[in-house]
C-alpha cells in the first residue's frame, strides 16, 4: 500500500505538472506521514542526500562549463572540427558531432553544449542550405556525449548514488571509448542523412589554417587533459579537478583569450548558481525518495518481478534498459540516477555486469531521454535555438535514434569497451 502511494503520487504531481523536485519530495512528505514516520525524517533525508562531499564538484564544474559559454570557447573548437572534416559532404553534420565531443570533453553538460554549439552552429547550417530539422536534431543528439566523455559530474551523481564503492576515476576512464563509438555511429548517421538529402561539400581551408585553427583551440581543449591526467596521476582528487577546471578556465578566458569580461562572469555565476540549486534540491529530493523505496523493499520486489519474468541475462539487461528509457522520458536525469542506481544496480550485477559498465550504460540511457519528449529538455533547448517545433524535429529524428541505441548495445553487451582503460589504468 505505501509504496503504492508512493509512484502513484509522483506520477500523478508530475502529470499535472508539479517540478520534479518539488513532486518527489511532496510524494515522499506524504508518504512518510502516511507510515506514520516524522515528517523531519524526510528533511534529514534531503539534507543527507546532498551532503556527500564528491558532490562537491558538481557546481564547480557546471560553473566551468558556464565560463566556457561565455567565453566563446565552443566557436573555436568548432573552427577546428569544420577545418578537419567540413570539406566532405554534409561535412557540417560531422563538424557538429565532432565539436560536441572537444566541447563536452572540456563542460561535461550536455545542455551548456546544446546551447553553446546550437548558438554557432544551427544558424551557419541554415545558411548554407541544411534544413533546420537536421540542423536541430545532431546538435541535440551529439550534445549528449558530454555526458559519457568525461568530466562528467552526472558521472559523480552516480558514484554518490550507487551503494556500492565506485572509482569517479574509474567512471572518467570508462566513459572515453563509448563516448568515441556514440560520435562515431552519430557522424555515421549525420553524414548519410546529409549525402541523401544532397547538402553541400565544403573545401579543405589548407594545413595552415588547421594548423592556425588548432592553435586558437589548443588552451581550451587542454582543460580536459589537465583534468583528466591530473585525476589519473593522482595529483588532485575528481572534486578538487573541479575547482582546477574553474581556475584554468577563468586563466585563459580572461589571460589568454580576453573574451570574458565582467558581465560575462556574472552571467556565468549566475548560470551555475541557478543550474546548481536547482540539481541539488533535486538530488535532495530524490535521496529522501530512494531512501523509501529501499525501505519499501522495491529494489528486491522488482528483482524478483525481473526474474520470475526471465532468467536469461541479456533479457533482463534488454528489461532494464527498456525501463530505464522509458522512465527517462519523463523524468530529468539527475533524479533518475539517484532513485534507479540503488534499484537496478544489484539486478545488473546479479547478471555479472560490472557497475562501472553499468554506470556507463545507464550515462547514455539516460542521455537519450534528454532528446526524447515528452521531458527531452536538451532537445527543447535545441529547437528553441533552431526555432523549429519540437514536432518537426522529431519526425526526422530518428536515424540518430538508432545510432544512439546501436551505441547503447555494445555498451551493454561488450564490457570490454567500457572496462578496458580503466583495466589498463588499475
Amino acid at each position: 500500500m505505501e509504496l503504492t502511494l508512493l509512484l502513484g503520487l509522483l506520477a500523478l504531481l508530475l502529470i499535472i505538472g508539479v517540478p520534479v523536485a518539488f513532486a518527489l519530495g511532496l510524494a515522499s512528505l506524504v508518504t512518510f506521514i502516511f507510515m506514520d514516520i516524522a515528517p523531519v525524517v524526510a528533511f534529514q533525508r534531503i539534507a543527507t542526500g546532498v551532503n556527500v562531499f564528491s558532490l562537491m564538484a558538481i557546481p564547480f564544474f557546471i560553473f566551468a562549463g558556464d565560463l566556457m559559454q561565455q567565453a566563446g570557447i565552443a566557436e573555436r573548437l568548432v573552427r577546428v572540427a569544420d577545418a578537419a572534416m567540413g570539406r566532405i559532404r554534409g561535412g557540417l553534420g560531422v563538424v557538429d558531432v565532432g565539436a560536441s565531443m572537444m566541447f563536452g570533453g572540456v563542460s561535461g553538460s550536455a545542455v551548456a553544449s546544446v546551447s553553446a554549439l546550437g548558438s554557432t552552429l544551427i544558424p551557419l547550417m541554415k545558411e548554407k542550405g541544411y534544413d533546420a530539422d537536421y540542423a536541430v536534431n545532431v546538435t541535440s543528439t551529439s550534445a549528449i556525449l558530454g555526458i559519457l566523455i568525461p568530466p562528467s559530474h552526472n558521472m559523480i551523481i552516480y558514484a554518490a548514488a550507487a551503494g556500492v564503492s565506485v572509482s569517479v576515476a574509474d567512471l572518467f576512464l570508462a566513459g572515453v571509448l563509448p563516448g568515441i563509438l556514440t560520435g562515431i555511429f552519430l557522424a555515421a548517421a549525420a553524414w548519410i542523412i546529409a549525402v541523401r538529402r544532397g547538402y553541400p561539400k565544403g573545401e579543405f581551408p589548407g594545413w595552415p589554417a588547421f594548423a592556425a585553427a588548432f592553435a586558437s583551440a589548443l588552451p581550451g581543449l587542454l582543460t580536459a587533459v589537465i583534468i583528466f591526467g591530473g585525476v589519473l596521476g593522482g595529483v588532485f582528487t575528481p572534486t578538487e579537478s573541479s575547482a582546477v577546471a574553474v581556475i584554468y578556465t577563468l586563466v585563459i578566458a580572461v589571460i589568454v583569450y580576453r573574451t570574458l569580461g565582467f558581465r560575462g562572469f556574472t552571467t556565468a555565476a549566475q548560470n551555475a548558481v541557478k543550474t546548481t540549486a536547482m540539481v541539488m534540491l533535486i538530488i535532495g529530493s530524490a535521496a529522501a525518495f530512494g531512501w523509501l523505496l529501499a525501505l519499501l523493499e522495491a529494489p528486491e520486489q522488482l528483482a524478483t518481478l525481473l526474474q520470475t519474468l526471465t532468467d536469461n541475462p541479456i533479457l533482463i539487461l534488454l528489461l532494464i534498459n527498456l525501463i530505464l528509457l522509458i522512465l527517462g522520458t519523463f523524468m530529468d536525469m539527475a533524479p533518475l540516477i539517484v532513485i534507479t542506481s540503488p534499484i537496478f544496480l544489484p539486478v545488473a550485477m546479479a547478471t555479472g555486469m560490472d557497475p562501472v559498465q553499468f554506470g556507463i550504460m545507464m550515462m547514455l540511457n539516460l542521455g537519450i531521454g534528454l532528446v526524447t519528449p515528452p521531458v527531452g529538455s536538451v532537445l527543447f533547448v535545441g529547437c528553441a535555438v533552431g526555432k523549429i517545433k519540437v514536432e518537426q524535429a522529431v519526425r526526422t529524428i530518428w536515424p540518430f535514434y538508432l545510432a544512439l541505441f546501436a551505441a547503447l548495445m555494445a555498451i551493454t553487451f561488450v564490457p570490454a569497451l567500457t572496462l578496458t582503460l580503466p583495466g589498463l589504468a588499475g
